[in-house]
């Protein structure tokens, strides 16, 4: 584990609005070694949108190195002074990142934000202009060398993209990356409605039946590129089913498994409330706090945004059928509603339910539908 990290972040546009792109790089504490690279084509977008998803791009790779104190370094004041809690942020395509980046810091120890000047952020801004080199040629922009997708995840479908269409009444650019969200089946757990999350419990008869519904119903689309789950087994168990009907093999993404509830695995919510009295009270309400021996929903919001980035940059411009549990899909919504984690305990999805969600390449987001069940019902 990396105790302390600083990392440097870089957005850019040319013409604001314009072909815009990030880049971030994660440092030793002592700056002596590169932990952790990232960039990102964004399509049409503005300077501080780049400069905002360029943080949260290197927030991400700083908790995916283990780091607990994150010094961050950029030549973006209004990023700097709105992090800090300086500056309001007052503009609306600011607020959603705004908040984004604020839940990823609760999951850290420590963080700070200094201004430096652009000379001192030449790594990352070097990172950004090949990011809006690629954005300005309409290119998917491969990772950097070192820093390749997890071999788990198939290579991207094109490689070239689309020119960006034109924003629709949302104001989104491109062609989004559409996440098919398809809870897993039914287990013995779910049936007594007990904490189910790092177990392993396999699917039950009726599970199975969800599962086969789901897979019929998924595979009449033509438009499905990969098929990506959690790697516990009841989310493999219902992707191997759609995997069997459209001749796709799974990828795995560990960041798609559900939350660790440590010592709460396999209670009720009662039990659960009666043994853990004032924990279990406070996690209710408050994401930061975890189950004793588990993690918090920010650690989870942290890791699942880590997931829709790998998935974007999989897989841009693709759909692709994702399969995990009701916690990260959740998150995912949320992260597309650009919404706060009240969502997470007003959400109801159902087992076996399909949500949709996309994520275009300026950043915007949309949901196009929730808790879908009808091919259950037969």
């Amino acid at each position: 584990m990396t105790e302390k990290v600083v990392v440097e972040a870089d957005g850019g546009s040319r013409g604001n609005p314009g072909p815009a792109g990030y880049g971030a790089v994660v440092f030793s504490a002592d700056r002596s070694e590169v932990l952790a690279e990232r960039r990102l084509a964004l399509g049409v977008a503005t300077n501080n949108v780049a400069e905002y998803r360029g943080l949260i791009a290197a927030l991400t790779a700083a908790g995916e190195v283990g780091a607990r104190e994150v010094e961050v370094r950029m030549d973006s004041k209004l990023v700097v002074e709105q992090m800090a809690g300086r500056w309001k942020v007052k503009h609306p395509d600011m607020i959603p990142l705004n908040r984004e980046a604020a839940t990823l810091v609760r999951g850290f120890d420590r963080v700070t934000f200094q201004w430096i000047p652009r000379d001192q952020n030449s790594h990352a801004d070097r990172l950004a202009n090949e990011a809006m080199d690629a954005a300005a040629n309409g290119e998917v922009l491969a990772p950097p060398k070192d820093l390749a997708p997890p071999k788990d995840l198939a290579p991207p479908k094109r490689i070239v993209a689309e020119k960006p269409a034109a924003p629709g009444w949302t104001g989104a650019v491109g062609e989004p990356t559409r996440l098919l969200l398809l809870r897993h089946g039914q287990t013995p757990l779910s049936v007594e409605r007990r904490y189910s999350g790092r177990g392993n419990p396999a699917l039950t008869g009726l599970g199975e039946g969800q599962a086969a519904a789901a897979a019929a119903y998924l595979s009449k689309r033509d438009d499905i590129a990969a098929i990506v789950a959690s790697p516990l087994g009841r989310a493999q168990q219902t992707a191997n089913m759609l995997a069997q009907k459209v001749g796709l093999d799974v990828a795995t993404l560990d960041e798609l498994t559900e939350t660790d509830f440590g010592d709460w695995e396999g209670l009720t919510f009662r039990e659960a409330s009666e043994r853990y009295p004032d924990i279990h009270r406070k996690w209710i309400g408050d994401p930061s706090v975890a189950a004793p021996g588990g993690e918090s929903f920010d650690a989870v919001l942290g890791r699942v945004a880590a997931a829709r980035d790998k998935l974007v940059a999989s897989y841009s411009g693709s759909t692709v059928v994702v399969v995990s549990h009701v916690t990260p899909i959740k998150m995912l919504l949320q992260l597309a509603l650009g919404v706060g984690p009240s969502l997470l305990y007003r959400l109801h999805l159902d087992l076996a339910s399909l949500s949709i969600a996309e994520f275009y390449p300026d950043g915007g987001a949309s949901v196009r539908s929730v808790n879908n069940t009808s091919y259950l019902e037969t």
